[in-house]
């Protein structure tokens, strides 16, 4: 084993041992069951300093890179898809942090100190039909005299919603009445968005109390409404033109978002193929008289989804590894990026479904873990951008000079 891997698998019995891994699993069940909150994973994973992974030595923590912190989701997805979700938005708002400040610019440290005194973070940017994503925003944002804003929108998908303390969210500056372009214009409208963090107990803040989910329910992903919301001039981070304008925050944010989110759906998709070739060991073929573990059509279903899966772990391993020593891909980064996640997203529904089919008809019984899995592994459909929306990008990338 190399020096790497050992290190890695010192961080795993540090951070999620075998025995803390099997609670998140039984629980799993439960809270999908329940459809409520990871309450009792997340006081584990607090306890272990999980909130913390990527804040520097120097400000208490044990300044993870983005590789390792990967690692660990994926492991955490194996158990627990819903509570890794949810806790990938922390661990993102917090890994755009340490990105920033590994490239020199320190500017959102004070973050640092807060995940150390307990602040929860989380991530407010997505929006209903703003298929922009992060070039533009349908929440207004009016300055006021202080030089913060007022934030006025809804923001979708919030995960961690019973808990955050803090959220990123961004918003379009009102003193450019052209606001946003709608989806059929080939650009958004000019204009400034500014990005930065709200606090909870602000006044304005409604969080949505529905959330009836397919899948990943214990994420308690909830809309956030906000009417009037203020973000101090201390909590502005970046202003930045609406549209395709490069920024050391956007390329920090989509690369740990991408990147962990994708992670998630490795775990998944691990999990399932585990839980199919168990389900074919199991089980015998009355026609054949062996095991459906030796049945070739059986087999050949599992190796396809076996195919699929492997070369997303390989991904992760390369793209987190490069972007940890600031490899400049230029306008190869969005590529490389959005392809983990959307890869990663393909091959958990795939090992979803194929393990369906290895374990045979116990599974399609909501008690049975493989049932969670397959719902869960569904989400992957709705995490920004689309693969329809990233087509038009990888064909530019060839086509277009």
């Amino acid at each position: 084993m190399t020096d790497r891997e050992t290190h890695l698998g010192e961080l795993v019995e540090k951070y999620l041992p075998a025995e803390v891994l099997e609670r998140f699993r039984e629980r799993a069940g439960v809270y999908d069951r329940e459809n409520r909150f990871f309450d009792e994973d997340l006081e584990d994973l607090k306890s272990l300093g999980y909130l913390t992974l990527f804040v520097p030595d120097a400000y208490g923590g044990p300044g993870l890179s983005l590789h390792e912190v990967s690692r660990l989701q994926q492991r955490l997805a194996s158990a627990a898809p819903a509570t890794a979700l949810a806790i990938n938005m922390h661990l993102m708002c917090t890994g755009v942090v340490k990105a920033l400040n590994d490239r020199g610019d320190a500017s959102l440290n004070w973050v640092f100190e807060e995940v150390m005194a307990g602040e929860i973070f989380a991530f407010g940017i997505s929006e209903p039909s703003n298929d922009w994503v992060m070039q533009g925003s349908n929440t207004e944002a009016e300055p006021t005299a202080d030089g913060g804003y007022l934030l006025t929108g809804v923001k979708i998908f919030t995960s961690l919603s019973p808990v955050w303390t803090q959220l990123i969210v961004h918003g379009a500056i009102t003193h450019d009445d052209e606001g946003i372009a709608g989806p059929d214009a080939d650009e958004p409208a000019e204009g400034e968005l500014v990005y930065g963090f709200i606090e909870r107990g602000a006044e304005g803040i409604t969080v949505s109390d529905h959330w009836d989910v397919m899948g990943m329910r214990a994420s308690q992903s909830r809309a956030t409404i906000l009417d009037q919301v203020p973000m101090r001039p201390e909590r502005v981070s970046r202003i930045i033109p609406a549209g395709k304008h490069p920024d050391p925050l956007t390329f920090a944010i989509t690369s740990n978002f991408q990147l962990l989110i994708a992670s998630v759906y490795a775990g998944v998709a691990a999990r399932a193929l585990e839980l199919g070739a168990a389900g074919l060991k199991k089980r015998k073929s009355a026609k054949a008289g062996v095991t459906f573990a030796e049945v070739p059509e059986t087999r050949a279903r599992l190796a396809d989804a076996h195919l699929d899966y492997l070369a997303v772990p390989a991904m992760l391993d390369a793209y987190t590894r490069d972007f940890d020593a600031l490899i400049d891909h230029g306008a190869g980064w969005p590529l490389r990026l959005v392809g983990a996640r959307i890869k990663a997203s393909d091959a958990a529904r795939h090992a979803a479904e194929t393990a369906l089919m290895c374990a045979g008809g116990g599974s399609f019984d909501n008690s049975h873990e493989l049932s969670r899995l397959y719902r869960d592994a569904t989400a992957g459909l709705f995490h920004p951008p689309s693969a329809d929306a990233a087509r038009p990008m990888y064909a530019a990338a060839l086509l277009d000079d």
